[in-house]
């Protein structure tokens, strides 16, 4: 059959979401997957209900007579579906409704199909709708296109997904392109999920011996596991390839392999899905599993209603592990085919290519060798043992006709590695082919390093190596300036690390700061001789000087760089824009072609060849070239526009208008895409350009920026008095979610606010701009300026409120601005979460935290993670029962990462619960809520994790049948109670042992009479704690997830002293120490009043006081 290619609206059940976040979230040291979870300039969506609807959606469709393919452009452009129609097989995991959860960078994300995360993970606009086209080719295969304009660093990326007549796969062709002027880093990995089970089992290369964990921070062997592996013991040996010996959530990423293909395979459908790519640029090959166990599944639940558990099997291109970007230079343009396809019948396969695979196995003296291809051919099967042929067959296979032989080997049989397996099509050619391999004898490769403190490494080529790294990496809590810094302080004439500091502050927009470090690059290169080996600093140089509008200087510095050929395309092109500026359009044509000669695809560059073309009168090779770029990218805005603009110039209003309505249609009323486009233009002084494209948009758009961009290109047109205008409806549009992030910005801002000194909210755009680029100086004097323009509105106080808390050490300053941010919209449930939190650290009284909320319950509801707070002020008010009963009435959402807060205050309750109980008597009663303890209702949003230590439970359901007269069942919870890690650590992620299990354990032991390693419990914990107390403690360095969306920075010193004078406390607790311990948990307190661990203890060493037996004292 041909292809088929079709758009259609479906109707899928769908879970409704909470509205974007209208607060700026300044989340500079989240971590998130590994590095950065900055999600500015996005908005958070942090809400999602437990209520579906029917929703229509526009779908993208491919068919031909083996699959058929959906893909959703509303969702971020994902595969959503992908079936294999010959057996009626879903390849991809299949997930019939919309249902997000808490798991994107920036909020809402759903499980299933294929989701290509660029430029990072997972991609920020997972969850919003981009642009699309469908294409025919002349081969009759049919091309459905996603494009998206990003806004974090303004690249760009385009997907076609290809299906073929006659062929079982699909194509995937990537274009990305680095539309700014600055070197930007990027990370793809594609992330097919498949539906797995019992019977489910990943594929992958047989030379992959071991596996890398998230940042190369913990390797294990592969696919038996033989060690600990995430907190699993899995010798003596597991193996982790299947979905049910896996019970915790646990990512692992191939260590080398020279092997195209990953996947998985079925074994009990006998049907499988491969990932095929050139290893040397898709060396990525990863699988993440929520784990088997209760915890996975609760996951489950929270992403899908019916459609069960899944696996990612990820393919990473230009990476191999996770964090791990790469750089794409300025105007480079990154091509890439990635190709997915379903397999059947011939089990776990040994090698794949995108026309064929094969797998080949020697068990005792026979061979069993399976083939399939994706399309129909005759096919010769060849089984070699050294030179000799020991199976010949010709066979006529298809997607639907595979082949399986079982091959009687002689007894004289060699090694199987002396084996080979050709499949070769009737011209001889191989399709695949296939050697068994050994394992690699190599050693399983070391974990990875933390890079040390900047002032312990040696030499300044290591700073600048380490900070490239953090760069590179976006790493969430080190910091790439300090170590540029530290190298510049020892050497001020360093050539990179000044080169690096520039870029930095020229991202940032201080161009006098960035011209100096450039300078001294330049300086010490040029020290021999004029004409140095590198231009990188030059070029940048002329960056800074172009930002600066000093263009003599700029273009000489540009000129200079060009004598490096690195630098030409990009030398060229900015050359090219001065000209145009200039109004030099013949230097401009020249400069342009010398620029696309280095970097023919440059979309940039071809647009802007475009427009020279116009502007010299040639407009018929101007209409023939952009037709040309657009054969080439057709989300090509820009030349879209100006094909417009010369049917214009030659009046053909007809084919005028119908290419402006086909730009507007694509580019689908998206402000953030007209504007980028607007600024190429602007970029070349043609301020009326810039001005036309943005107002097709501007009149229906209510958008602050878009207004000022107009206002500013009519102000430099010229026409001051239409430009106040602009700048006026600017300044009546909402606020809400203005989040200005490019370095454009700047200058707009700045003649707004020149313009309209008025307008508060302008200084605030600008102090948003200026504090998420770490500028935070002019942040706090911009949100100052504009709170005293308008002290009315809320959302600069409480940014002010962060700069001062986090920024300044004002904290009372940033008490009061909270204070008043509330009082300006007291409907604002985000800050009042963000004022309680601040309330606690200023260590105000839980009756008054909780008089607060009480009095806005409507909003405490309306969130998670403040109803929690709300919950666990009631638990340290004593209130066990009330604070159960709003646990039990509430569906919660957990962010990934952010686990462990609500299961662990539901066993908490629970077991304070059980222990009033047992002081009343009721033992039944009390043995009852232990029990619930042990088992997490669904409406927590959390399953308990494999390995759950529960020495507290344990231990109370000991006493409780002690107190039945029951010693033996007393014995046998005490003797559980009394296993566990007895060594102390810091406590900082959902699944690390929390202080108290230690306790019990020791408390469990005194129980049993085994008092010597009950005081030796005990002990653990006072040395630890006054051994680690007063460290100076640092986020680990390769922290993966610390997801919450708290503004406010933690000091993790103080809060590693808290930990300790809890477990100092606990320990002397243990050993009937009491003045000791009241004296430590004093401490804790003093520190953190809602330290409810502590107020528990605090309570029960009250009640032993002077009771020489700790046991019946607990009672």
């Amino acid at each position: 059959m041909q292809v088929k290619a079709w758009s259609e609206v479906v109707t899928i059940p769908t879970y409704k979401l909470g509205e974007p976040d209208k607060n700026p979230m300044f989340l500079e040291k989240r971590v998130y997957q590994g590095s950065s979870g900055a999600v500015y300039p996005h908005p958070v969506i942090d809400k999602v209900f437990d209520q579906k609807e029917d929703k229509e959606w526009i779908a993208l469709f491919l068919e031909n007579e083996y699959l058929k393919i959906m893909i959703l452009p509303e969702l971020g452009g994902r595969i959503q579906m992908a079936y294999d129609k010959t057996n009626d097989y879903h390849f991809i995991y299949y997930n019939t409704v919309i249902k997000p959860a808490l798991v994107g960078l920036a909020g809402p994300w759903i499980s299933g199909g294929i989701e290509f995360n660029w430029p990072q993970h997972h991609r920020p606009s997972t969850f919003d709708p981009i642009d699309y086209s469908i294409e025919e080719n002349a081969d009759g295969s049919k091309t459905v296109w996603v494009n998206e304009y990003e806004k974090m660093f303004r690249t760009k990326c385009a997907l076609g997904f290809t299906l073929y007549p006659g062929k079982a796969y699909i194509e995937l062709h990537a274009k990305l392109f680095n539309r700014t002027p600055f070197p930007q880093t990027f990370l793809w990995w594609a992330n097919p999920a498949v539906a797995v089970d019992e019977h489910y089992q990943s594929v992958f290369p047989p030379d992959v011996n071991a596996v890398f964990d998230h940042g190369k921070r913990d390797v294990s062997t592969f696919p038996i596991a033989k060690g600990t592996y995430y907190k699993v013991d899995y010798s003596p040996g597991t193996d982790i390839s299947v979905y049910t010996n896996i019970p915790v959530p646990t990512s692992y990423m191939a260590v080398n392999s020279e092997f195209n293909f990953v996947g998985g395979y079925h074994h009990q459908k006998k049907a499988g899905m491969l990932h095929v790519a050139n290893h040397h640029v898709s060396p990525g090959k990863k699988q993440w599993t929520w784990g088997s166990g209760e915890f996975g599944k609760a996951w489950d639940k929270h992403l899908t209603d019916a459609d069960g558990p899944y696996f990612e099997l990820m393919c990473g291109m230009f990476t191999d592990n996770q964090p791990d970007f790469s750089w794409i230079m300025p105007n480079e343009v990154r091509e890439f085919r990635q190709y997915f396809m379903p397999y059947k019948n011939i089990g776990h396969v040994k090698n794949a290519s995108v026309k064929a695979m094969v797998n080949f196995e020697i068990k005792e003296a026979t061979a069993c060798v399976g083939v399939y291809v994706t399309e129909k051919k005759d096919v010769t099967i060849v089984v070699r043992n050294n030179s000799e042929i020991i199976f010949s067959s010709k066979v006529s296979l298809s997607p639907t006709a595979t082949f399986s032989e079982q091959i009687k080997l002689e007894s004289r049989a060699l090694a199987a590695d002396n084996y080979t397996v050709d499949v070769m099509d009737e011209d001889g050619n191989i399709l695949i082919s296939y050697s068994p391999v050994s394992k690699k004898d190599d050693a399983i490769p070391d974990p990875a390093k933390a890079i040390p403190e900047p002032s312990a490494i040696e030499t300044t080529e290591e700073l600048y190596l380490a900070g490239l790294h953090l760069e590179q990496y976006r790493h969430a809590t080190y910091a790439a300036e300090d170590y540029y810094q530290e190298a510049v302080n020892r050497d001020p004439s360093d050539i990179r690390n000044n080169n690096a500091l520039g870029l930095l502050y020229l991202r940032k927009g201080i161009y006098d700061k960035s011209e100096q470090h450039f300078r001294k690059a330049v300086d010490k290169l040029t020290k021999h001789n004029p004409n140095p080996f590198d231009g990188e600093p030059l070029y940048n140089l002329g960056l800074s000087l172009k930002y600066q509008f000093r263009y003599s200087e700029a273009y000489r510095s540009f000129y200079k760089s060009a004598w490096n050929a690195a630098m030409q395309d990009n030398a060229y092109l900015q050359l090219a824009y001065i000209d145009c500026i200039l109004q030099n359009w013949d230097e401009a044509l020249s400069h342009v072609e010398t620029s696309l000669i280095r970097n023919y695809h440059s979309p940039k560059a071809r647009h802007l060849k475009a427009v020279i073309l116009r502007k010299l009168n040639h407009w018929e090779k101007a209409a023939e070239w952009i037709n040309e770029s657009l054969r080439t990218d057709s989300f090509d805005f820009g030349s879209r526009f100006e094909l417009h603009r010369i049917y214009t110039n030659k009046g053909e209003v007809e084919l005028a208008c119908k290419t402006l309505d086909e730009l507007k249609q694509i580019m689908r009323d998206d402000n953030h895409s007209y504007t980028e486009i607007s600024l190429d233009y602007a970029n070349t002084g043609m301020y009326d350009e810039a001005f036309e494209l943005l107002s097709q948009i501007a009149d229906q758009k209510s958008d602050a920026l878009t207004h000022y961009y107009m206002g500013y290109y009519t102000w430099m047109r010229g026409d001051k008095e239409t430009a106040a205008k602009w700048f006026q409806s600017g300044f009546q549009c909402s606020p809400d979610k203005i989040f200005p992030n490019r370095i454009e910005d700047i200058e707009v801002l700045k003649k707004v606010i020149e313009v309209n000194p008025g307008d508060y909210k302008a200084y605030y755009y600008s102090g948003n701009f200026f504090y998420a680029k770490r500028r935070y100086e002019d942040a706090r004097a911009h949100w100052e300026k504009s709170v005293a323009i308008n002290e009315h509105f809320p959302t600069t106080h409480r940014n002010l409120g962060i700069a001062y808390f986090n920024k300044f050490n004002q904290k009372e300053k940033a008490l009061a601005s909270f204070e008043m941010a509330f009082k300006c919209d007291t409907k604002d449930s985000r800050v009042l979460l963000e004022l309680d939190q601040l309330r606690k650290r200023f260590r105000k009284s839980t009756e008054e935290r909780l008089r607060t909320l009480e009095r806005f319950k409507q909003l405490v509801e309306e969130r998670d993670d403040l109803y929690t707070e709300y919950i666990n002020l009631y638990a340290l008010t004593g209130r066990y029962e009330e604070a159960l009963e709003l646990l039990k009435n509430r569906n919660f959402h957990p962010w990934e990462g952010g686990e462990g807060k609500v299961s662990g205050l539901y066993i908490q309750l629970n077991v304070e619960l059980a222990k009033l109980a047992l002081k009343d008597n009721r033992i039944n009663d009390a043995l009852t809520l232990l029990h619930c303890a042990q088992n997490y209702p669904d409406n927590l949003g959390e399953g308990k994790l494999y390995g759950a230590q529960e020495n507290d439970i344990h231990y109370w359901m000991g006493c409780a049948y002690e107190q039945q007269n029951d010693i033996v069942k007393a014995n046998k919870y005490w003797t559980k109670a009394s296993v566990g890690l007895d060594e102390p650590s810091l406590a900082i992620f959902y699944n690390d042992q929390q202080p108290d299990k230690i306790y019990y354990q020791g408390a469990a032991l005194l129980k049993l009479g085994r008092n010597e390693e009950a005081f030796a419990r005990f002990n653990n914990l006072i040395r630890y704690g006054l051994n680690n107390a007063g460290r100076e403690i640092k986020m680990d360095f390769f922290a993966v997830s610390l997801p919450d969306l708290m503004i406010f920075d933690d000091d993790l010193s103080i809060r590693n002293n808290i930990h300790c004078y809890y477990l100092v406390a606990l320990g002397h607790l243990g050993l009937r120490q009491y003045s000791e311990a009241e004296n430590y948990f004093k401490k804790v307190l003093d520190l953190e009043p809602a330290h409810l661990g502590a107020v528990i203890h605090k309570s029960m060493l009250d009640k032993v006081k002077g009771d020489v037996e700790i046991g019946r004292a607990h009672v």
